[in-house]
């Protein structure tokens, strides 16, 4: 090895193991691969020479790791014209370059812990990149797609190791990870050294962990939902004449069993391709190829749902001024009634970058650069989550689409929520952006001990459990509908009364145990 950078061979070797560790989120779930590449990961920063080389070592991995993990971006590029879409993964790359930063930090500091303060690496290594994590959920507003403790979600059927997210939270629950990694390195080196029943121990140690049987609670709740999911295709979502017919199949999706019962109706982001908000001038709308004005949408959707009923749907709000000035949207969930009358509504916050609005556009839109959805208006973002108290209809919080990715940010503390609704618009991102997607709301329900209800239009729609079970689910491109009861929520997990300064205090106890046990095996 040179002493700042690996050679050609170990620079290859360490991609090729950051995008093996990939293959441990979904949908393939190959988490006995991502143990293994994150232990060579280990091994090869206890031996770097130099800060530099143990950088690279982590850089390295982690664009092999964020490369493979975040492929499915590309397909974004094919359901826009603005841009060619052999970029995407031009995009997928520079992307990678960097978030790869984030475990190249981690490596540096458990490798100066180790040489500085003789720390011991493995602990070391939890410890930071549990604040590497952190750090790359908000820096420059932050991407936390796919941390490591994705990997340890069991079936649907079951939550397997990620039950501990409630104690733990997802970032704390990525350090435990290596820590796993760190036994199967151990069980290497003693099987190298014929130490079998010690080999073994580190060995099935993990294993155990990540196979646990837990289900859960499988109680029934109150309150009767129909979730939709309509099959929207991406391709077919923004074009005019396809308007009339998505609403139809929607609706027809959504009609009450018993006209007269009570229920929850859920549609998707972009559930409908009318504006909603009254007040808008006709002028606007007259210019458009958009159904009806705001009034007369709304009394046409409360006929679809039914006088007992309650829909939540993505929609679009407009920013105007004056009667002809439009500035801007908001990507809103609005609650309507079976009268049509507006309940609430809920602004998104977390934007995406590139999807909702373009940074800088000043100087990218002259150069060819754009927003993958349709549209040149930029949306605002909303004030952050919140709670609505809707009587019968219990207090929802609301995430739309990206905004369920951010660990400790989903729910307002000061006002706990019965349950989470979370639609989205997956079907830009193929195969593989789904199931992970869905995967992350998962974590957000046993984090919070809080269901999510989630309503895409043709990703993956569920209804997933407080402790993270999908009960119900329609697969992605199918139509289909799921009737059943909101199930109940669980008391305030440890997470959901501390936030993220629970996995940074699990940090803090990891670097004391990296610090420790160096300490008792000098002795």
């Amino acid at each position: 090895m040179l002493d700042n950078r690996p050679h050609l061979r170990d620079a290859i070797a360490l991609i090729a193991a950051g995008g093996i560790a990939a293959t441990g989120f979904q949908p393939l779930a190959l988490w006995p691969l991502t143990l293994a590449t994150l232990a060579f990961l280990i091994d090869r920063i206890e031996h770097a020479r130099s800060w530099r080389s143990a950088f690279w070592r982590g850089w390295l991995f982690g664009l092999g790791l964020f490369t493979v993990g975040n492929g499915w971006i590309a397909t974004a590029f094919t359901y826009q014209a603005e841009m060619p879409t052999w970029l995407g993964w031009i995009a997928v790359v520079l992307l990678a370059l960097y978030l790869a930063l984030w475990p190249a930090f981690a490596a540096l500091g458990a490798w100066f812990l180790q040489r500085r303060f003789k720390a011991a690496v493995v602990p070391a290594l939890a410890a930071c990149w549990i604040v590497s994590e952190w750090l790359r959920a908000w820096v420059f507003t932050g991407f936390a797609w796919n941390p490591l403790a994705m990997v340890t979600l069991g079936p649907f059927a079951r939550p397997g190791l990620a039950h501990a997210a409630a104690w733990l939270g997802t970032y704390a629950l990525s350090g435990l990870v290596v820590l796993l990694a760190g036994y199967w390195l151990f069980a290497l080196r003693a099987l190298r050294g014929r130490k079998w029943p010690l080999a073994a121990a580190y060995a099935f140690g993990p294993l155990v962990l990540f196979l646990l049987p837990l289900t859960g609670d499988h109680r029934e709740g109150t309150l009767p939902y129909t979730l939709v999911q309509p099959d929207t295709r991406q391709d077919e979502i923004n074009d005019p004449r396809k308007f009339e017919s998505q609403f139809q199949t929607t609706a027809g999706l959504s009609l009450a069993h018993n006209p007269a019962q009570q229920r929850l109706v859920l549609w998707p982001e972009g559930g409908v391709p009318d504006y909603l908000r009254p007040g808008y001038q006709r002028f606007w709308y007259e210019q458009t190829t958009y159904a009806s004005d705001p009034d007369v949408a709304r009394a046409r959707i409360g006929r679809v749902i039914g006088p007992g009923a309650l829909l939540f749907t993505g929609a679009t709000d407009l920013a105007q001024q004056g009667n002809h000035d439009i500035t801007g949207a908001w990507n809103v969930i609005t609650a309507i009634d079976g009268t049509g009358t507006i309940r609430g509504s809920y602004a998104k916050a977390h934007l995406v970058p590139y999807g909702e609005y373009l940074p800088m556009r000043g100087l990218l839109e002259p150069v060819g650069l754009s927003r993958f959805v349709a549209g040149t208006l930029d949306f605002f973002s909303g004030p952050g989550p919140r709670t609505i108290d809707f009587g019968p209809f219990g207090k929802a919080g609301f995430q739309i689409c990206y905004e369920i990715i951010f660990s400790g940010e989903v729910v307002d503390r000061a006002h706990r929520p019965d349950y989470i609704f979370n639609p989205s618009n997956d079907g830009w991102f193929g195969s593989w952006g789904p199931p992970q997607h869905l995967a992350q709301a998962r974590m957000r329900a046993i984090e919070e001990g809080l269901p999510v209800l989630r309503s895409t239009t043709t990703g993956i729609s569920a209804v997933i459990d407080a402790d993270g079970i999908v009960r119900q689910h329609v697969p992605r491109l199918v139509a289909g509908r799921l009737d059943g009861r909101v199930p109940p929520a669980h008391p305030p997990t440890l997470f959901a009364r501390t936030g993220n300064v629970l996995g940074l205090c699990w940090a803090a106890v990891l670097l004391l145990l990296a610090l420790v046990a160096t300490r008792r095996r000098g002795r």
